[in-house]
């Protein structure tokens, strides 16, 4: 199904880039920056007051990000339970075709923990309709076994800052929040300055979002009755995902 992806989506590698640029831009706002030489990427390490985040930028993790991809990723203290997702809604159909291609007409009676958590999670969890989504239904699907928590975490400033997110609704676009950590996944050809610093104000919203929508539940969110299938996207040197 991976490889079938592969040739819908295409692919596409990237060539060297000079990082200076970025490297100044971290070194003035005290982020960490290292290259990854071996594959053309770049991590950078920064913090949104207190709490610590990480972007990536490299070769896509993603059979449906064609060439190069950014991640970024963060752990606010989430229940380990909580399970969103919101995926652009072009993408959304690509998935779910390859999810229905293999395991339905391809015989196949479950899903293996080899497939994408977004994959997956599109196909276990409900979807918030066309009037829960309000403005964002033209772009974006979201699903989660704790739909008001979902509904609370787009309601606000969320939801305005996804409208202007980089580049076309026809673009990759991933946000999850799984076993309390929230991740970001988008298609980026090149890391510039713009379009790291773009990508960051989505993600540093949706932190503070996320972090305002928990306060409101107290830690009491409505937890998915589902078993939890978070794939853990890990760096060299991460240590492995809890069992």
């Amino acid at each position: 199904m991976l490889e079938n992806l592969k040739k819908w989506l295409g692919g596409g590698t990237a060539p060297k880039s000079d990082h200076a640029a970025l490297m100044d831009w971290a070194a003035q706002r005290q982020f960490a920056f290292r290259a990854v030489s071996k594959e053309d990427g770049v991590v950078i390490d920064g913090r949104l007051g207190a709490l610590p985040w990480r972007l990536e930028w490299g070769p896509s993790q993603r059979p449906y990000v064609s060439g190069r991809e950014l991640r970024l990723r963060a752990e606010p203290g989430l229940p380990p339970t909580l399970q969103l997702l919101v995926i652009n809604r072009e993408l959304s159909v690509a998935l779910e075709k390859a999810v229905f291609d293999e395991y339905v007409e391809g015989v196949q009676t479950r899903i293996d923990t080899s497939t994408p958590p977004e994959m997956r999670w599109l196909v276990m969890f409900p979807k918030l309709s066309g009037s829960e989504l309000g403005v964002l239904r033209e772009r974006y699907v979201a699903v989660s076994g704790s739909k008001p928590w979902l509904q609370r975490w787009l309601d606000g400033a969320l939801g305005a800052a996804l409208l202007t997110a980089p580049g076309t609704p026809a673009d990759p676009l991933v946000l999850m929040i799984g076993r309390g950590r929230l991740m970001l996944r988008s298609a980026c050809a090149e890391p510039t300055i713009d379009a790291i610093e773009s990508w960051l104000m989505v993600f540093e919203c949706a932190l503070r979002e996320a972090r305002r929508v928990q306060e409101e539940f107290g830690g009491n969110e409505s937890p998915s009755t589902q078993p939890s299938l978070w794939s853990a996207s890990a760096m060299p040197g991460d240590p492995p995902p809890p069992p």
